[in-house]
């Protein structure tokens, strides 16, 4: 009994003192639960200050703390404790946002089972909070993704782990709405998270993940989303529902996503809609063999709303485009039958086209139909004649509504002119139709643009024809429309420019006639000069006739005359608009009808000669020059038309063929330019002192087009050189007088410093013939380099002054046409080295003194290192230590740039630096009769401070073992010779390294080590770096193997599971 009793009695007092013990430890750990409060409750202001305050300053103070917070060893714990009892979304965004940049980064990577636990954690926090912040799933979402896309490729025993994408969703597309729409925004944005490259991350593996996903799980998705889409459509959706609206529009994103993959890796550039074609799989031919799947779509674009059904037509532009080795040339039909029936249906049912966005979608769908298939296969299609028909309609009705989605109009006319090219080469006995319906569009188009003229003056909105990308776009497209049955297109323009022009004429010879009148009839006639120019430039895609010359040369007729009225009013007034319409009626008329290749005989020139008197090209060509020259006497103030203007002649001087520009140096007017180029002519030499640097650009092409013309005839004179070169001679004159004093107008000084470069320029440009570029080269130097290695000396601070000398220096060190090739007996080219050099160092050092920093120049400082340490070594031995360890302390910090060629490039120096001091070090244990002085001087800087070569051995190793290194051969070839010379350290480095490392892996990580060395001699001959950069590769393999299966050193405390 007594036993039983103490038995007892010791039973009270244990469970009193356990519960004794657990009180001390509740109240011990009190501390920490207040802590983790406290600092959960932080977070959640820092969040709302970030994302609600409106005052910078606060926003900037909480930005700093979150991310100081995101880079703490304690990140993971706290963004599971926000996740957790957050009370904010703000809160749960930053912890999703943490999460993913975690699972992001490349060194020092999260390992497999805590990234398998993240995984796992993400989809039940989404599965039970269907309802969160639409951001916040977004974002948790998205983490999902990405911790998929780069675990790929991971294994636990033999099973990849992330790939059961599909698995994965089934729970939410088994239960409510929204949790279908998670389950379905998981798929459409592991998709997308898929097929977009990681510039964090190399391409190759980004493709070898992407060709994967492909291969194994993208077409279960996209039957997956076609199944559902199927199954919503069937059951009558409640589509003012908002989650039903959100469901089915997830579903249409996910198919969309789908078709949109980059199947082969072309990385196609989405801002260009570039037409192209969609590389399916073979694998999928099922269901596009399955007209279902067509049909559809189709199907859903007539049952559901606006707000959805462009995703419906992003779906089919891409369905559309399918590539046609898919299908056999009777699958291809039949595919294309149920296609343009699909697009017929539409056609005939276009209400919903009112809608901006369907009008533009579908209207890419339109342009994908030739883009894809041949004209040849269209006509054979059964409802052919109907669909050409109701295209033609639409498309009229598109271009006569010019206001209603201007964007959109592209397309259109793409289809159109696709379809006029292919004329000449259809086979088909089927008629095409397009002898019909093309007359039409163009008509369409031409009216259009002359009615919009008048309101768009009368409403006051914006002109198309400020966009000038947009006109030149739309007139290459209609010039091949234009061509196809061009006799009615001659006969329209004729008679619309016939009109316009009579009654500008009667507007300009009455004497009450308004402004607005006038300036209507100018934009007409503007309009007009425009799409002339564009259907004589489209002669090349079509075989012309003897008729349709002579009706080029009718149009050709009414513009110069027109140009013969508007150049009479210059002194009076002119418009801007109209003038560039001439110039580029001039430029696609000098491509088609200027040159040998043209024959003499045309119809057009007979019509020249029996309108206006032009009888020959010489003529002609005179006509092109007295424009220009025209253009530059009144326009010479508006830079758009001077420059267009100044193309032109540069355009006719290029010297193809050179028969043409023979006539043209004979002709006077061109040697009045070549007598007289000065701003008393060609207003734009002058010096305005109320323009900018930038605008005198323009005279470079002036200058180069004058060079072109005066070698022409040139040879050896040196007469006709000093005579032409008289006005620059005098404006160097008068800015060798400004500088020879103390006081003169900087800003004038600089205006025509600016200008006489820019000029000089041009002409070295031109003069790409040996004889005639001695003569520039005899007359600039040495008379008047000084002047501009002053300019440098003034303005280094100045980019407008700087960048134009620069530029004439690049241009004359420049051996165009082998044109530097000087005589062995010529001293031109050391002394053109050693002015060009002055020049560079003269800037270098103004702009190093001036303390300013050029981030960009990076590149170019870089590949200098890498050239001087490459071929001039003893000369780097010879600089002072503080410049050495400049050098060097450059070559660091650039081995961790984000810049692949940088860091490339400082592992070049780098391993050119060591082998030198290798090989003195080397040189100096043996006897030798006298050492050098610059090499004992090296290695004396390089003894007093280790430090800097041990710290690049330790950046490299650890970018090796670490990072995500993308140039491992580069990083290899200095590491060697770096461990050699610091054997003791890599030693200590090695063993920190190993030690780091979990008791149980240590063992492999010292094997790793002694591998990466076995075999390798101590010296740097090529055979043994060779054979250095193999172990590498293998100790880098193993060392991230080692590093990938451990969780040592990372905080793993087991938080998401």
């Amino acid at each position: 009994g007594l036993v039983s009793v103490l038995q007892r009695f010791y039973c009270v007092l244990t469970a009193q003192y356990l519960r004794c013990m657990l009180t001390v430890a509740l109240w011990s750990l009190l501390p920490l639960f207040l802590v983790c409060g406290q600092s959960l409750a932080q977070l959640e202001i820092l969040c709302k200050q970030l994302y609600e305050t409106t005052e910078t300053g606060v926003r900037l103070q909480a930005e700093k703390a979150l991310v100081e917070f995101t880079n703490s060893p304690d990140c993971l714990s706290k963004c599971q404790l926000l996740l957790e009892r957050g009370s904010s979304s703000y809160s749960q965004l930053l912890a999703a946002t943490c999460l993913s940049k975690l699972v992001s980064r490349t060194s020092n990577p999260l390992p497999l089972e805590q990234r398998i636990d993240i995984r796992n954690y993400v989809l039940n926090y989404l599965a039970t909070r269907p309802k969160l912040a639409a951001f916040v799933t977004q974002a948790l979402i998205q983490l999902y993704s990405r911790i998929t896309k780069l675990g790929w490729f991971d294994c636990q025993k033999d099973d990849y782990v992330f790939r059961n994408v599909i698995a994965d969703v089934t729970r939410f597309l088994q239960d409510s709405v929204e949790h279908c729409i998670i389950g379905v925004t998981i798929l459409s944005q592991l998709t997308n998270e898929i097929n977009q490259a990681d510039t964090s991350h190399p391409l190759t593996k980004h493709r070898k993940i992407a060709s994967s996903f492909r291969d194994s799980s993208l077409f279960d998705i996209f039957t997956l989303s076609c199944n559902l889409l199927k199954q919503a459509s069937g059951k009558n959706l409640n589509l003012n529902d908002e989650s039903q609206h959100g469901l089915l529009m997830q579903l249409l994103k996910l198919s969309h996503n789908c078709l949109n993959y980059d199947f082969i890796g072309t990385s196609t550039d989405e801002s260009s809609d570039d037409l192209c074609t969609v590389q399916i799989p073979t694998s999928w031919r099922s269901a596009f063999l399955d007209s279902s799947t067509l049909q559809l779509f189709f199907d859903l674009y007539h049952s559901i709303p606006p707000s959805l059904s462009p995703l419906v037509l992003s779906c089919l532009v891409q369905i559309a485009s399918v590539r046609r080795s898919l299908f056999n040339n009777a699958e291809r039909a039949k595919f294309l039958s149920h296609l343009v029936d699909g697009v017929k249906r539409i056609l005939e049912n276009p209400q919903s086209l009112s809608d901006p966005n369907n009008y533009h979608e579908f209207c890419r769908l339109l342009a994908r139909l030739k883009s894809n298939y041949q004209l040849g296969e269209l006509v054979k299609v059964e409802n052919y004649p109907e669909v050409i028909r109701l295209i033609a309609n639409f498309t009229v009705t598109s271009l006569q509504h010019w206001e209603f989605a201007p964007n959109s109009v592209h397309y259109l006319l793409s289809l159109w002119q696709r379809l006029a090219a292919s004329v000449p080469y259809v086979k088909a006995t089927e008629p095409h139709l397009l002898e019909t319906y093309t007359p039409e569009v163009t008509k369409a188009y031409i009216t259009s643009r002359l009615e919009s003229v008048c309101i768009i003056l009368r409403d006051g909105l914006e002109d198309p024809l400020d966009d000038a990308g947009l006109v030149q776009q739309q007139l290459d497209q209609l010039s091949t429309i234009g061509r196809c049955e061009y006799e009615k297109t001659c006969a329209l323009l004729v008679q619309l420019f016939d009109q316009s022009a009579q009654t500008y004429q009667e507007l300009l010879q009455s004497t009450n006639s308004s402004t607005i009148d006038i300036t209507v009839q100018e934009g007409r006639l503007t309009w007009l000069v425009y799409i002339i120019g564009a259907v004589i430039g489209g002669r090349v895609s079509f075989a012309s006739t003897d008729e349709q010359d002579a009706m080029d040369g009718e149009l050709v007729c009414r513009v110069l005359q027109l140009m013969n009225l508007t150049d009479s009013r210059l002194a009076q007034a002119g418009n801007e608009r109209l003038e560039l319409a001439m110039l580029s009626f001039f430029e696609q008329f000098r491509k088609i009808y200027i040159g040998d290749q043209v024959q003499k005989s045309s119809k057009l020139y007979r019509r020249l000669s029996e309108v206006l008197g032009l009888n020959d090209e010489t003529m002609v060509l005179s006509v092109f020059i007295g424009k220009i020259i025209t253009n530059l006497k009144y326009w010479g103030q508006c830079e758009p038309i001077t420059s267009k203007t100044l193309q032109l002649l540069n355009d006719l001087s290029i010297g193809y063929p050179f028969v043409s520009v023979r006539k043209l140096v004979k002709l006077s007017a061109v040697q009045f330019m070549l007598n007289n180029h000065t701003s008393e002519h060609f207003s734009f030499l002058g010096v305005n002192n109320q323009s900018n640097l930038s605008d005198m650009r323009c005279r470079t092409t002036f200058y180069t087009a004058l060079g072109r013309l005066l070698m022409v005839d040139l040879g050896e004179d040196e007469d006709q050189f000093e005579q032409f070169m008289l006005p620059l001679t005098a404006a160097f004159e008068a800015v060798a007088q400004m500088f020879s004093t103390n006081t003169f107008n900087e800003q004038e000084a600089k205006r025509t410093l600016v200008g006489l470069v820019r000029d000089l320029r041009g002409i070295a440009f031109a003069f790409n013939a040996k004889t005639s570029f001695m003569m520039l080269f005899d007359w600039i130097y040495p008379a008047y380099m000084p002047i501009l290695q002053r300019a440098i000396e003034l303005w280094y601070h100045v980019p407008a002054c700087t960048t134009p000398v620069l530029k004439l220096m690049a241009e004359l060190v420049h051996n165009r046409s082998q044109r530097l090739q000087f005589d062995v007996s010529s001293p031109n080219g050391i002394l053109l080295f050693r002015e060009t050099s002055k020049m560079i160092t003269t800037y270098a050092t103004s702009m190093c003194l001036s303390g300013q920093d050029y981030p960009k120049l990076s590149q170019s400082f870089y590949s200098l290192l890498e050239v001087l340490t490459q071929d001039h070594m003893n000369f780097i031995a010879s600089l002072e230590p503080h410049v050495v360890m400049y050098i060097l302390s450059s070559i660091s910090e650039g081995l961790t740039a984000l810049d692949t060629m940088v860091c490339t490039g400082c592992c070049s120096s780098l391993d050119h630096i060591v082998t030198y001091l290798f090989k003195q070090l080397s040189r100096s244990t043996k006897k030798r009769p006298a050492a050098m002085a610059t090499d004992d001087r090296f290695l004396h800087i390089m003894q007093q401070h280790p430090e800097m070569i041990q710290q690049m051995l330790s950046t490299v190793l650890n970018i090796i073992i670490f990072e995500d290194c993308r140039n491992q051969w580069s990083m290899s070839r200095p590491l060697l010779g770096l461990i050699l010379l610091n054997e003791k350290y890599f030693a200590d480095l090695r063993n920190s390294i190993v030690n780091s490392q979990p008791p149980e892996k240590q063992q492999a990580m010292h094997l790793c080590f002694e591998n990466l060395m076995e075999g390798i001699e101590r010296n740097l001959l090529t055979k043994n770096r060779d054979r250095f950069t193999q172990n590498l590769s293998v100790f880098r393999r193993e060392v991230n193997d080692s590093m990938k299966n451990s969780s040592y050193g990372v905080n793993s405390n087991d938080m998401m599971s």
